[in-house]
């Protein structure tokens, strides 16, 4: 039987896990001037950090036992990576649409 607290565990690694999905997601987005260049990277290098946090935070004993390698993979990994990335896509502006200041007026100023 899973218990409160394997439960309350495997929520902290799903919210990691979306939030350096999407926030790695939107690095991409805006770093990368090109559109196939942030899905690609996205889609490649995102994975690399969620597999981390899987291991260290289910290492130290969060979340419970979902049994299969399959199951840990879509839950911990492929759930966030989709929630943090349509988190960025439908819910923050496109990176096109936001003002930023220009950052030599600032230098100029000091």
């Amino acid at each position: 039987m899973v218990s409160v607290a394997d439960v309350v565990g495997l929520l902290v690694i799903l919210g990691v896990n979306t939030t350096i999905a999407a926030l790695a997601t939107r690095f991409f987005r805006v770093r990368l001037n090109t559109g196939w260049g942030s899905a690609l990277y996205t889609a490649l290098l995102l994975p690399l950090p969620l597999v981390a946090v899987v291991l260290v935070l289910g290492g130290i004993g969060l979340g419970p036992n979902l049994g299969t390698a399959n199951a840990v993979l879509g839950v911990t990994i492929v759930l966030p990576m989709a929630l943090g990335i349509a988190f960025d896509f439908f819910w923050m502006p496109a990176p096109d649409e936001v003002d930023v200041p220009d950052r030599t007026r600032q230098q100029r100023t000091r």
